[in-house]
């Protein structure tokens, strides 16, 4: 029963420290991906944007857009309105048909681009997770939509609605959150950067590669403290169990301790003996931790759609550092109890 109750904790603390770790990095990285997928090499933002993460009430003018298009080198470019809804979800207003355009295809996988002011267009993974068909009717922003369409993941949000909607639900008549710009030629994308930046220097302007550099590192340092609270809990739930286990053994084994002694036992012999007990079960925990991360992450992305989880070699091997390292400092004092002991009191020992 102790041996199961040690493995299971330490299997409890890998797992916990995998999926944490993996939930981090899916998240991030599946918000990257759908940035990435709009197919734009430049990024103009709001004034109001205080960090690639955040950003504030929309503050670019819609002439923006068609004063950016008549410069040379550039393909097309839209104009955003977006707001997180109440399930931390982006709401974005757009012109479907110019965001399937720059994105090469946006894959419908039912349905069709919305035509009508409440209608609304979702993504695959978000349609998943709300059991919604086209035609069915989605609650957003204190209105109903009519589903009109559901995409393959990965363009820039969960929901579209049309850009008008947006402006007038959120009393942003005229005005954007953002502006997405396509070049003829993508390598000139740091220098047109830099010309529209001298042109609009209220707006922050980046190329696509910098802005997702910059949004992967912002939303990974929002999250490592969490992270790091979540880690602790689960290396000190280990540390305990494997402390209190291997003392329990330490007290049970007392006589053979004493005749290991009795018969010329180092103390040195004595603590490898409880160290290599432990690290046998802490192979044994890692292993079934590592197997229950991976079944919780199966199960996570079955029953939540949107929960991206991305458990990597990097996370295996720090979860493996750590529950070894806690399991060995856990069994250190015991060991040393065991190792100080005086032959003749333990064989006395009932």
């Amino acid at each position: 029963m102790r041996t199961a109750l040690a493995i299971s904790a330490i299997a409890m603390e890998v797992a916990m420290i995998l999926l944490i770790l993996g939930l981090s990095d899916g998240l991030v990285g599946e918000s990257v991906r759908r940035q990435r997928g709009i197919g734009a090499d430049i990024l103009m933002r709001s004034p109001t944007s205080s960090s690639a993460v955040t950003s504030g009430p929309a503050g670019i003018d819609e002439s923006v857009v068609t004063d950016i298009e008549k410069l040379p080198g550039v393909a097309m470019a839209i104009g955003t309105a977006f707001s997180m809804s109440a399930g931390l979800n982006t709401v974005t207003g757009i012109d479907i048909n110019q965001l399937d355009r720059m994105a090469g295809g946006l894959g419908y996988v039912a349905g069709k681009p919305f035509e009508q002011p409440y209608e609304a267009v979702v993504d695959e993974y978000y349609a998943k997770q709300r059991k919604l068909s086209v035609g069915d009717t989605l609650p957003l922003l204190n209105r109903d939509f009519k589903v009109a369409g559901i995409i393959g993941a990965g363009k820039a949000s969960r929901i579209f609605i049309p850009l008008r909607t947006k402006q007038e639900l959120m009393r942003w008549e005229g005005r954007l959150s953002q502006i997405y710009v396509q070049l003829d030629d993508s390598e000139q994308a740091r220098g047109f950067a830099e010309e529209l930046q001298r042109m609009y220097p209220d707006n922050p302007v980046y190329t696509m590669e910098v802005f997702l550099s910059m949004f992967a590192s912002q939303t990974r340092g929002k999250a490592d403290e969490f992270v790091d609270v979540i880690v602790g809990i689960a290396v000190a739930v280990g540390f305990i169990v494997v402390l209190i286990s291997m003392y329990t053994a330490v007290l049970d084994r007392t006589r053979e301790i004493g005749i290991l002694k009795s018969l010329g036992a180092s103390p040195g012999y004595v603590v490898n003996i409880f160290l290599r007990e432990t690290a046998l079960l802490t192979v044994a925990g890692i292993v079934l931790g590592i197997g229950l991360a991976r079944l919780g992450e199966a199960m996570l992305e079955n029953s939540f759609p949107l929960v991206t989880v991305s458990i990597l070699g990097g996370h295996l091997m720090r979860a493996t550092a750590i529950a070894l390292v806690g399991s060995i400092l856990g069994a250190l004092y015991p060991s040393l109890k065991a190792a100080r002991q005086d032959p003749i009191e333990a064989l006395a020992y009932e």
